[in-house]
């Protein structure tokens, strides 16, 4: 009995120890930045409020998909980045604050650069190697959905293609 809960116990933390191992790695922007000033990779920065339903269904149906989880961390530094927060951001010789004033409850000044103004929750924003951004891609998808876009947007395809035009390519 005690080697059978031994086998087990074992089987338990290998189990843990596989899906902790592809968990998306969360960065802060300036972590992000940092990251990537020493070791270069593209962006994907989630813009996100706590009161969307929708970024809390990306986070639990998406962003823990195994294969979403693992290409995310092999290929793109990660930024978590709350649209409404209220800590100031110092970045490429600009001051990046809260702004009360826009939309019903304010939103950050760097959210709203990444979005051009456009305020929705849950969007994608990528950006390249050199933090130019890449594309806007705004609202939920599923993950079988969104694995083909970050392929799109890892492989280089947007420079030559519409996501459309790639999709069509996949037959989908």
């Amino acid at each position: 009995m005690s080697s059978l809960r031994i086998t087990l116990s074992l089987a338990f933390a290998l189990c843990c120890a596989v899906s902790l191992s592809a968990q998306i790695s969360w960065m802060t922007w300036d972590e992000a930045v940092a990251a990537n000033k020493q070791q270069p990779k593209k962006l994907l920065v989630d813009v996100y409020t706590e009161w969307c339903g929708y970024c809390k269904k990306m986070d639990a149906k998406v962003f823990t998909d195994p294969v979403v989880e693992a290409f995310i961390k092999k290929n793109f530094y990660a930024v978590k980045f709350d649209a409404e927060q209220k800590e100031t951001i110092k970045y490429d010789g600009f001051t990046f604050n809260f702004n009360p004033n826009v939309n019903r409850r304010g939103a950050h000044d760097l959210a709203i650069a990444l979005l051009d103004s456009r305020m929705s929750y849950p969007s994608i924003v990528y950006l390249d190697e050199n933090r130019n951004r890449i594309s806007i891609s705004p609202g939920f998808k599923p993950a079988d959905k969104f694995i083909n876009e970050l392929n799109f947007i890892q492989g280089g395809h947007y420079k030559l293609k519409t996501y459309q035009e790639y999709l069509a390519t996949l037959g989908k």
